[in-house]
């Protein structure tokens, strides 16, 4: 050890003992005088005494801590604390949906006399998918318009004499009756007859073909088909409500499909108005492009739904922060720093939100503070620390 320290040492620990030892002395003769005011005073200089060795103290600890190289301090890794921008996510399981999937019903019994779609195949709206045989519709249609045109043009002949004040009004009424109902029972066929033929309601692709051709079918009977429209998928999700505030329409949404590894963008694009007694939530839909046809209805999705930003944060590792028994949160700021010794200051802090592993500091740092990462479990305010680079092994 250096002389000079020793030396230092020495005349300190002289000067404590020979002080402590008068005051002893003085402190009896004091408190059995029984004077206030110079109890007081005593009290003050013994104070004073205790600070003038503290600093003593700490002067020799600094200077022996220059000169023995054989002292080692705590090793830590250090975090420079920088502006950036702070982004909260809620995690949420969804599952895949889409408003065009549906089955395709028949709405008039009889055989199934042709599919003309299959498995897979791309449709568009009013597309003919299948034809039921109609059972002589077409006949009973073709004498219903033969009789509804034999109407029109005896009402239209009898309209001209009408016209020309020759008949009468009851031969006039009664022509226009007939043609009347005749294009009602003409209309009527053609509905029941429009009911034979199976027509895409809307452009997709055909899942499943479920009946056969040459099957009897009938209206509420097996299903013949099912159709699902691609082109516009959403996924549906319950919220908690506690997000009700910040999960609203138009937030921003990562939305990831682990079954085939794809993870796509998008918004929130519906926000429900009820909340679910059972569980406490609300429910939001996200539209989601498939451009390539690879997401699929009720498949699983894991969205990551920004509620929560700030552009001009602070943010650092959560562990950083130390917490004390009054659940007062804080963090060592390096001062003094010297190549890599360090003295550490604790330094109280405030937090926000915490996302992936690093937390939002609202109040207590300043951009550029260096603060203790790994290895302040041991620390305490005022302690010297030796900076490890993270880079070593």
């Amino acid at each position: 050890m250096n002389r000079t320290v020793i030396v230092f040492l020495m005349l300190a620990l002289t000067y404590a003992c020979s002080n402590n030892t008068g005051s002893e002395e003085r402190v009896e003769v004091v408190i059995e005088s029984g004077d206030l005011s110079a109890m007081q005073r005593k009290r003050a200089e013994v104070l004073a005494s205790s600070d003038s060795i503290s600093k003593i103290l700490a002067q020799l600890e600094l200077a022996i801590a220059e000169k023995d190289s054989t002292l080692k301090y705590p090793l830590v890794t250090v975090y420079q604390v920088k502006d950036t921008t702070f982004n909260n996510f809620v995690s949420i399981q969804g599952n895949v949906e889409t408003s065009e999937n549906i089955l395709v019903y028949p709405e008039y019994q009889g055989i199934l006399s042709g599919v003309y779609v299959k498995q897979g195949q791309q449709v568009s709206k009013g597309q003919l998918l299948a034809r039921i045989d109609d059972g002589g519709l077409s006949s009973q249609l073709a004498q219903l318009e033969t009789q509804y045109n034999l109407a029109k043009t005896t009402f239209e002949r009898q309209d001209r004499l009408w016209t020309q004040k020759i008949g009468s009004e009851i031969q006039f009424l009664q022509a226009k009756a007939n043609m009347e109902a005749a294009e009602s029972a003409v209309l009527q066929m053609r509905s029941q007859l429009d009911k034979t033929s199976i027509r895409a309601p809307f452009s997709g692709v055909i899942d499943d073909i479920i009946t056969e051709q040459g099957q009897v079918v009938s209206p509420g009977g097996q299903a013949l088909m099912r159709l699902v429209n691609l082109n516009k998928m959403r996924v549906k999700a319950s919220v908690p409500e506690t997000y009700l505030q910040s999960v609203t329409t138009g937030t921003t949404t990562k939305v990831t499909f682990p079954a085939i590894q794809t993870t796509v963008d998008g918004k929130i694009s519906s926000v429900g108005s009820y909340i679910n007694p059972t569980n406490r939530t609300f429910q939001i839909e996200v539209a989601i492009p498939n451009t390539e046809a690879k997401i699929k209805p009720n498949l699983i999705a894991n969205l990551q739904i920004n509620n929560y930003s700030n552009q001009e944060a602070f943010t650092i590792p959560s562990n950083c922060i130390q917490e004390n028994a009054a659940g007062e949160k804080y963090v060592y700021v390096l001062t003094d720093m010297n190549n890599d010794k360090a003295k550490v200051v604790r330094t109280q802090i405030q937090t926000g939100n915490k996302n992936e592993g690093y937390v939002e500091v609202l109040d207590g740092l300043s951009s550029g503070d260096v603060i203790v990462k790994d290895g302040a479990l041991t620390l305490k305010d005022g302690s010297r620390i030796s900076i490890q680079n993270e880079n070593q092994s």
